[in-house]
């Protein structure tokens, strides 16, 4: 699959929701104009190249069927989906609505089963006074996509009964995380994190 960078997602997003294209007018009325016309051709053009969008006559662009099946092909699986996405950056819930166009009850449980299998983590981030939940794609979980690319969907379904293990090895990465945007001194990381991977260890 094409790898997909954030302007790219904002980009084809705009064909999305407009049936299928997008103009220069919709570009202005976005938040891509933030960008400059420079940045914004040269991701058209990338776009173009890799067969993601196609140039109209009329001066419009087209979002081609490849680019559909990244994120909006309904026969793809959604935690196939979720964990593309998230191989561009991280993302909040609303966020992986938004751009997914997918309900919150499906999104949510989705992630649970990516979260269990450990192939996402998920980490409260403090944004404008809120704690956002947000969610990233774990090194199992790139792996996981190169995998389904090279193999397909069947031979790559989730686990749905998991040992407790990968469970509690989710959870102590989450924490490891939260340590390490803690404001304490560096020797008391050290300590508490290798405190938690003696955990993993002795699960092991």
């Amino acid at each position: 699959m094409n790898k997909l960078g954030f302007v790219d997602l904002e980009i084809l997003f705009l064909g999305i929701n407009g049936n299928g294209k997008f103009n220069e007018t919709d570009i202005e009325k976005s938040d891509l104009k933030k960008l400059g016309v420079g940045r914004i051709l040269d991701s058209l053009a990338s776009l173009k190249d890799r067969k993601l969008i196609i140039l109209q006559e009329d001066g419009s662009f087209s979002v081609t069927d490849l680019a559909r099946h990244s994120l909006w092909d309904e026969t793809i699986p959604l935690w196939i989906r979720i964990l593309r996405i998230l191989e561009i950056k991280s993302f909040s819930i609303e966020e992986m609505i938004y751009f997914l166009k997918k309900e919150e009850r499906k999104i949510l449980d989705e992630l649970e089963m990516l979260r269990k299998n450990n192939l996402v983590l998920m980490s409260p981030q403090r944004i404008d006074s809120k704690i956002i939940k947000m969610y990233e794609i774990l090194p199992e979980g790139v792996e996981k996509i190169h995998s389904v690319e090279i193999e397909g969907v069947d031979k790559h379904a989730l686990k749905e009964n998991l040992d407790k293990k990968a469970d509690v090895t989710t959870i102590i990465n989450q924490i490891t995380r939260d340590v390490n945007d803690l404001e304490i001194s560096f020797d008391k990381k050290e300590r508490i994190i290798a405190g938690l991977q003696k955990i993993i260890e002795r699960i092991d």
